[in-house]
C-alpha cells in the first residue's frame, strides 16, 4: 500500500510583526508543495522491519529497527497522563535522532527528523514502513516548510493507518494556510478564510540569509515600548493596509483593466506596507538589495515573514512580459539569490491512496 499527501507552503502578504501587536495579517498559500509518501513494509513480520525516512532533496536516510524503537519507547500503548507521555517519549526520541548522527552541517535537521518519529509513534506505533519525503519548500526561508512538513505528514500517516482525518481550528497561521490553501485574515486569534477573486502571481527571492524569529519579534517589541504612541500608529496604518489589501484581492476584476487596476492598488499598499517594516527595524542589506533590483524594473516588492534576511515578495502583473521576468531572476540570482515564481492562493492539503484492499481510501483534498 501507498499513501501520498502533500502540502503548501505559504507567504504573509500583509502584517508580519504588527499582528502581534493587534493588527490584522493576511496569508495565503503557494503552490510550492512539500510531499510526503508512506510505503508498506516488505517485512514479513513487524519486529524484523525498519522505519525509514528518506529525504530526497537532501540525499539523506535515516533508519530505524523497530525491536530499537520498542525497546526506546516502552510507554507507547500504557495509559501513562499526556504530559508525562510527552515529556518522556521526547527525551526518547531524542536519544533515537542522536543514534543518526546527522552531519554537523545538517544539524538543523534534528528537530524536523525529530517530530517525524513524535508523529509516525503517535499515530502509527510500531508497524514498519518507508517514508519518503521531498520538497518544494526552502527550509528556515520564512515559507513555512515546517508546518508544510507536519501537515502533510500528519495527513498521510492518518489515512495510511485508516483514521477518518478531522480538523478543527488549527491555532496557526502557517498550519492554517498549509491545510486549507487560499487565504486567511488573522486577527487578535480569530482567523478568516477569504477567496481571491483575482489571479495573483508572486516571485518568491530567497536571500538565504538566515534570521532569528524570536530576537527579531522581541526588537519590535522594545521599540513600541521606547516610541509608544509613534508604533501604534505604524501598526494602525499595517491594520488598515492588511484590511485594504483584503477587500481589493475579493473584489470583482472581471477584465484585463480591473485586474490592472486592482494591481496597481496592492503594488502601493506592498511598497507602504515595506515602508512600515522598515519603520519597525526588520528590514535587512540583502532585502534593500532586492528591492533596489525589483524597483528597476518597476516592480513592488516587501519582505516576507519576520525579516532580517529570509524571502522578498515581487507582484508579477498578469500583462507582465515573460522577457522582463528573466531578466529580473537572471539579475537577482547573479547576487546569489534564489528564486521561485508561485501562484498565490491555491490549494490546500491533498491525500491520495493506492492498494488491492477494499479498505483503502479514496483520494482527496481538503
Amino acid at each position: 500500500m501507498e499513501t501520498r499527501a502533500r502540502a503548501p507552503g505559504k507567504i504573509i502578504l500583509s502584517g508580519e510583526h504588527a499582528v502581534v501587536h493587534g493588527a490584522t495579517a493576511v496569508a495565503a498559500s503557494i503552490d510550492l508543495y512539500t510531499d510526503v509518501l508512506i510505503r508498506s513494509s516488505t517485512s514479513s513480520g513487524t519486529d524484523d522491519g525498519l522505519v525509514e525516512l528518506q529525504l530526497k532533496d537532501m540525499g539523506l536516510v535515516f533508519s530505524w529497527p523497530v525491536q530499537r524503537i520498542k525497546e526506546t519507547l516502552p510507554e507507547l500503548g500504557t495509559a501513562l497522563s499526556p504530559s508525562f507521555f510527552l515529556s518522556e517519549s521526547m527525551k526518547s526520541i531524542a536519544t533515537l535522532v542522536e543514534e543518526q548522527n546527522i552531519p554537523e552541517a545538517k544539524i538543523g535537521l534534528f528537530g524536523g527528523v525529530s517530530a517525524f518519529l513524535f508523529l509516525y509513534t503517535s499515530i502509527q506505533g510500531f508497524k514498519p514502513a518507508t517514508v519518503v519525503i521531498t520538497s518544494d519548500l526552502p527550509m528556515g526561508s520564512g515559507l513555512g516548510s515546517s508546518a508544510a512538513f507536519c501537515v502533510a505528514l500528519s495527513a498521510a500517516l492518518l489515512a495510511y493507518s485508516g483514521e477518518k482525518i478531522i480538523h478543527g481550528k488549527p491555532s496557526g497561521i502557517d498550519n492554517t494556510v498549509s491545510t486549507f490553501g487560499n487565504m486567511i485574515m488573522f486577527r487578535l486569534g480569530e482567523l478568516t478564510r477569504i477567496t481571491s477573486n483575482m489571479p495573483l502571481r508572486m516571485l518568491i527571492t530567497n536571500t538565504k540569509v538566515g534570521r532569528n524569529t524570536k530576537a527579531l519579534v522581541a526588537g519590535v517589541s522594545e521599540r513600541a515600548s521606547r516610541h509608544p504612541d509613534a508604533m501604534a500608529a505604524v501598526f494602525s496604518a499595517v491594520d488598515s493596509i492588511s484590511k485594504e489589501l483584503s477587500s481589493i484581492i475579493q473584489s470583482p476584476a472581471s477584465d484585463e483593466l480591473s485586474i490592472t487596476e486592482n494591481e496597481e492598488k496592492l503594488e502601493e499598499l506592498m511598497e507602504m506596507n515595506q515602508g512600515l517594516l522598515q519603520s519597525m527595524g526588520v528590514s535587512h542589506s540583502s532585502i534593500e538589495a532586492v528591492l533596489r533590483t525589483t524597483l528597476k524594473y518597476k516592480l513592488a516588492s516587501k519582505l516576507t515573514g519576520a525579516g532580517g534576511g529570509g524571502c522578498v515578495l515581487t507582484l508579477l502583473p498578469a500583462l507582465l512580459a515573460d522577457a522582463v521576468v528573466d531578466k529580473v531572476i537572471a539579475e537577482l540570482e547573479s547576487c546569489g539569490f534564489q528564486c521561485l515564481v508561485t501562484a498565490i492562493g491555491g490549494k490546500g492539503l491533498e491525500i491520495s491512496s493506492s492498494c488491492n484492499s477494499s479498505t483503502c481510501h479514496p483520494s482527496g483534498e481538503i
